[in-house]
C-alpha cells in the first residue's frame, strides 16, 4: 500500500498524509454483514461520562467479522478487499461454495481470487485457519484464540504478526507483537500470516478535525487548566508536577506504576514485553 501525500495548499495539509486505497476493490460493504453502530459518546447507562475524550465522529456501520472461522474445511472464494472504518486492518470479503458471505482480517498476500479455508489439513498459506498444534515452529500468525472455539482475539491490528516459537505438552509458545511470550493452547486456532495494510503506522493526520472525524475528541493538558480542575493546574508560568508525582484529575497518583491486575493468567506469560517487569 502506498501513501498518498496531499499538496500542501492550507496549513492542515502540509504534513498530512493518508490512505492511496490502491489495494481496495470494493467501494460498497456488504450489506447483509452490516449493523449499525449506536454511539455513547464515553456515556454509561446512566448517562455518566465513564471514558472522557469520546464523541461525535462520522457515522459509521459495524462490518461482522468473522473471527471464530466456524465453517471448517469448506473452501471459500475472496470476493473483495474492502475498507473498515472500525478498525485499522482491511476485510477480505469471503463467498463460500454454498453461497455463505464473511468477513475476515486480510492479511498481507491475500487477493482477489485466492482461496482460504478453515481446518486442521488446511494448507499453511496466508488467509487458511489452523490449530496451533498443526502450524510449523516459526510460522508467523495473526487472529489468534486464547480459548477454544472463542474466536481470535490477539494479533489483529494493521501491520502486527506472531511468531511460533515452540510447542512443549499441549501448550506452544508464541512470542506477541510487544514482545511478550506467552503459553497458548495447541488446540486454539490461529490464521496464518501477517495482518496488512503495513503502513498504517505511517500516516500522519495533519489536522485536529481528523481527528474529530474519528469520533476523538480534544484532550486538554493539566497544566493548562486552573486549580479547581485539576492537580497539575496554577501557577505563574509552567510548572513541573512536582512531588509527590504526576496526579489524574480527581487526585489519583498516576503513571510510574504497574497496571495489570489480572493474576490469574500470570502463569502463562513465559517473558514480559518489557525484561524490567519480571
Amino acid at each position: 500500500m502506498a501513501i498518498k501525500v496531499y499538496k500542501p495548499i492550507t496549513p492542515g495539509l502540509r504534513d498530512m498524509t493518508g490512505y492511496s486505497f490502491e489495494e481496495i476493490t470494493k467501494s460498497r460493504p456488504e450489506r447483509s454483514l452490516l449493523v449499525l453502530r449506536t454511539a455513547h459518546a464515553g456515556r454509561n447507562n446512566t448517562g455518566r461520562i465513564t471514558v472522557r475524550h469520546q464523541g461525535g465522529g462520522h457515522r459509521q456501520f459495524i462490518r461482522l467479522v468473522d473471527f471464530k472461522r466456524n465453517k471448517k474445511d469448506i473452501p471459500a472464494r475472496v470476493a473483495a478487499i474492502e475498507y473498515d472504518p472500525n478498525r485499522t486492518a482491511r476485510l477480505a470479503l469471503l463467498v463460500f461454495a454454498d453461497g455463505v458471505k464473511s468477513y475476515i482480517i486480510a492479511p498481507v498476500g491475500l487477493k482477489v481470487g485466492d482461496t482460504v479455508v478453515s481446518g486442521r489439513n488446511a494448507d499453511i498459506r496466508p488467509g487458511n485457519n489452523l490449530p496451533i498444534s498443526n502450524i510449523p515452529v516459526g510460522t508467523m500468525i495473526h487472529n489468534i484464540e486464547l480459548k477454544e472455539g472463542r474466536g481470535g482475539q490477539l494479533v489483529r491490528s494493521a501491520g502486527t504478526a506472531a511468531q511460533l516459537l515452540a510447542k512443549e505438552g499441549d501448550y506452544a509458545q508464541v512470542r506477541l507483537p510487544s514482545g511478550e511470550v506467552r503459553l497458548i493452547r495447541q488446540l486454539c486456532f490461529a490464521t496464518i500470516g501477517q495482518v496488512g495494510n503495513l503502513d498504517h503506522s505511517n500516516i500522519k493526520l495533519g489536522k485536529a478535525g481528523r481527528k474529530i472525524h474519528m469520533g476523538i475528541r480534544p484532550t486538554v493538558r493539566g497544566t493548562a487548566m486552573s486549580p479547581r480542575d485539576h492537580p497539575h493546574g496554577g501557577g505563574e508560568g509552567r510548572q513541573p508536577t512536582g512531588m509527590p508525582g504526576p496526579k489524574s484529575p480527581w487526585g489519583r497518583p498516576t503513571r510510574g506504576y504497574r497496571t495489570r491486575r489480572n493474576k490469574t493468567s500470570d502463569k502463562y506469560i513465559v517473558r514480559r514485553r518489557s525484561a524490567k517487569r519480571k
